[in-house]
């Protein structure tokens, strides 16, 4: 993938240019709490995103090259504006947009990119895409941009260009991910710590669906707003509350009466998540990964029936996974709809899972799985 790259930036530019990767990541626990300010337990990947990016030699003009989506597009500086969504351009507009709007100064540049983050799998290849412009931005033109201020710029530019509101978690992991080890990070206040993940007997595998995301950003947006009207009325009855975070289960089961059927399910899911991601950890920490197996099953059922993010292939995949006495527990991953289920398999039974998932769900649905083995990497550059 690097030679390609590096090719391609020659036969269309020539010139200098930087070389930049970026990767996904995958979330162990933890799903859609982190605009609820929570905390999540990602961790960076092995597939990533990589750029090759130089000066244009223009103060306004820049040109980008996708090699996946085998396009061009150029466009002015000066008259940066969001294209229609779910168009690739916007997450590069988006971050370009976000550091001009900093006070720092970009000039023209070309940037070719391509990458092995599975599209729609629930991985953040938009956050890769994000993050990856923006140190390539910051490195190319010396902004001396921290980097937790390029993963809330990268944030900002998924919401303002993209049009999807979402929590800084995966921005985050992209950025900050360490190799062998996944991150707890408290969504409020961006703290975190790094977990090793030694897993000795068990191993992280993820099966992609290959159903995409056609609902995820809508229904993403509006999950999210049904929680702010579930800290509303929290906030009515208890003062201090201004996120499902600064809630506990009691109080909710006092304020949920004024509640809609649909917000008390939603509210109740994102409490009890971040109870979850705690009890993860203590697992973890303590190598009992039929406690931390436990859990994943849970989470699973939790988001089928009271965040309602899964689907029948995503439904039919895990619990075909925790019905296997060589799976410790399989969940949906990402912001649902699709996607994948992560997998906490016994190392020596990973082939003949995937074997007997892949049966089963081409006589179900008459599609296969794609299996994603997982290394756990190191974030940007």
């Amino acid at each position: 993938m690097t030679e390609k790259i590096k090719n391609k930036y020659k036969e269309f530019f020539g010139g200098e240019y930087l070389l930049v990767r970026a990767p996904g990541r995958i979330n162990l626990i933890g799903e859609h709490t982190d605009y609820n300010e929570g905390f999540v337990f990602p961790a960076a990947v092995g597939q990533e995103i990589q750029f090759a990016i130089g000066k244009s030699g223009d103060e306004d003009s820049c040109t980008l090259v996708s090699l996946d989506y085998d396009e061009t597009f150029s466009f002015n500086l000066s008259e940066l504006k969001p294209e229609p969504p779910d168009s690739w351009q916007n997450y590069i507009l988006g971050v370009a947009a976000e550091i001009i709007k900093s006070g720092r100064k970009l000039q023209g540049f070309n940037l070719v990119f391509s990458g092995n983050i599975p599209l729609g799998s629930g991985m953040s290849s938009s956050a890769a895409l994000e993050c990856g412009t923006c140190f390539s931005l910051n490195e190319l033109f010396e902004l001396e941009i921290s980097k937790l201020e390029m993963v809330k710029l990268s944030q900002m530019a998924e919401h303002n260009y993209a049009g999807v509101k979402c929590g800084i978690m995966d921005q985050f992991a992209s950025m900050f991910g360490s190799k062998n080890h996944a991150l707890r990070l408290d969504c409020k206040d961006l703290s975190y710590d790094y977990f090793p993940l030694n897993l000795e007997t068990h191993t992280l595998v993820l099966c992609n669906s290959n159903v995409s995301h056609s609902l995820a950003s809508s229904q993403y947006n509006i999950r999210r707003q049904q929680c702010e009207e579930g800290v509303k009325v929290l906030n009515q009855h208890f003062s201090g509350i201004n996120s499902l975070r600064d809630a506990s289960l009691e109080q909710f089961n006092v304020a949920k009466r004024d509640m809609s059927e649909v917000v008390q399910r939603r509210c109740k899911y994102v409490i009890e998540e971040n109870i979850r991601v705690a009890e993860f950890a203590k697992a973890l920490g303590a190598n009992n990964l039929i406690a931390a197996g436990s859990i994943l099953k849970k989470a699973q059922v939790a988001m089928r029936d009271e965040y309602e993010i899964t689907c029948p292939e995503i439904d039919f995949m895990a619990n075909f996974a925790n019905s296997r006495d060589d799976i410790a527990g399989a969940r949906m991953m990402g912001g649902g709809f699709g996607g994948c289920t992560l997998n906490l398999v016994i190392m020596e039974h990973v082939e003949g899972f995937i074997s007997d998932l892949n049966v089963a769900y081409q006589e179900k649905f008459d599609k296969e799985i794609t299996p994603i083995r997982i290394n756990v990497a190191n974030g940007c550059p």
